[in-house]
Order: structure tokens, then sequence, then C-alpha cells
């Protein structure tokens, strides 16, 4: 679905992203781990057309979304760390916005906001303004309006920060219902939520990929107990992978 060939970004003379390779399957829920700084929040914006690379291209289904970047955005959509939501606009109201903005008439708006309220648990708060939502109905709402244009790509950034534990779990139990629906590229710190939520890992450092596979897969290979073993391992051990 998904291929960066030899990704580079450098501001300056300063390398942020470094000759990155990697293929992202169809269908797959990925997560893009990196220390602050390692280089995936630019490598994200790289991948959703936000940023330009200095080398390297980026395709879907084979296609370079620099030569093709309109339909290539039509196919994505993102949820950011900050909860993008329209504060004084109810639930149902955010959703028909956003609905509408990709195309939608009257209709078909309040038919996707209705299936996004019943899918994200939101609808016995559909006409609460969204600045009266918990913090973990605000997420599902940002959330929501992400997947209301039915991407084929959704990229999470941070999609449970600052949530607590009851929060996040239910949060989880939504985004597990989205696994195989479409591709998903996650980025958090959340180590447990990788291990609960991710089919494959791949962790950057210094702006390059290194460490690729499955969390069962990679604590094998590596010979550690948990993913925040394998995660301080390669990053602090840099200079064996490069």
């Amino acid at each position: 679905m998904i291929e960066l060939n030899g990704i580079t970004k450098a501001f300056g003379e300063r390398v942020v992203v470094n000759h990155l390779s990697l293929k992202i399957n169809k269908g797959e829920f990925f997560a893009l781990l990196g220390a602050n700084g390692a280089g995936k929040t630019t490598t994200i914006k790289m991948m959703n057309g936000l940023q330009l690379p200095t080398s390297g291209d980026i395709k879907i289904d084979g296609k370079s979304i620099y030569s093709n970047l309109q339909d290539a955005k039509q196919l994505m959509n993102i949820s950011p760390q900050e909860t993008a939501i329209a504060p004084n606009l109810s639930v149902k109201e955010n959703l028909e916005f956003i609905a509408k903005i990709y195309g939608c008439d009257k209709k078909e708006a309040a038919t996707r906001a209705c299936e996004m309220m019943k899918q994200f648990s939101l609808t016995d708060r559909s006409k609460s303004k969204a600045k009266t939502l918990s913090g973990g109905l605000q997420r599902r709402l940002s959330i929501a309006m992400a997947m209301i244009s039915k991407p084929q790509i959704a990229f999470l950034d941070e999609p449970t920060l600052g949530l607590d534990v009851r929060a996040r779990r239910d949060l989880w139990n939504i985004l597990l219902g989205l696994k195989g629906q479409m591709t998903i590229i996650l980025t958090t710190h959340y180590l447990d939520e990788v291990e609960e939520l991710a089919d494959r890992v791949g962790i950057m450092n210094h702006g390059k990929l290194c460490a690729l596979g499955n969390t069962i897969e990679l604590k094998e290979k590596y010979n550690k107990r948990s993913l925040e073993e394998v995660f301080l391992f390669v990053t602090e051990e840099m200079e064996v992978f490069v």
C-alpha cells in the first residue's frame, strides 16, 4: 500500500531522515516508534504529503504521491496529536462539518455522522457541545472525524495521549475494531499500546530505521522480554545497525 524508497529529509546540513526505505502493507496496523528527534514525525509528514523529501520517493499503490498529490490526499486522513474539534459545535455537527468538507451532501453527511457516532459510542452525546466532553470522548470524536471520509490510509498521532487507563482501554477496543478495514499508521510513546494494537513495528533512531518486525519477532531477535527492552536496546546501540 505504502512504499518509501530511500527517503531523505535535510534542513540545511542537519539530516532528519536518512535514506529510509520501508513497505507498509494494505490493511496493516503499523506502529512507527522513536524517541523525540528520531525523525518519525518528519517521516509521517512526508508520508501524508505535508513535506517534500530532499531525495527519494513515496508511492501509494505504485504511484508517487508527489506526482499525484491531490489523488493521494483523497486516500488519507489524519488524527493529530492535538484534539482537532470545534468546541462550540455539537458532536454531530462536528462530524457533519468534516463530511461536507470531503464532498458529502447534507443527507450523506448526516448518515455518515450517525455511522461514526455508533462506531465510536458517541450516539448518546450527539447533541452535546464538543467542549463539554471528557478528554477521552473528545479523542474519540477527533478520531471519528478523521475516519468519516472513509480513508484507505489513516494516520493516528498519539491517539491516547493524556487519557486515563479506562479511556485508553475503551479507545483501544474501538481501534481494534478498525483493524483490516484500512491501513493505519500509529505513532505513540505507549509501548503497551503498540503490543495491543500493532501488526508490525518500526523503530527509528537518528533518522534511520533500526528495527522492524512484529513484537514477538523483535523480542526473539534481540533476546528481550518486552518491547520496551527492545526499544531501549536498539536505540542505545544504534551504531550496531548503521
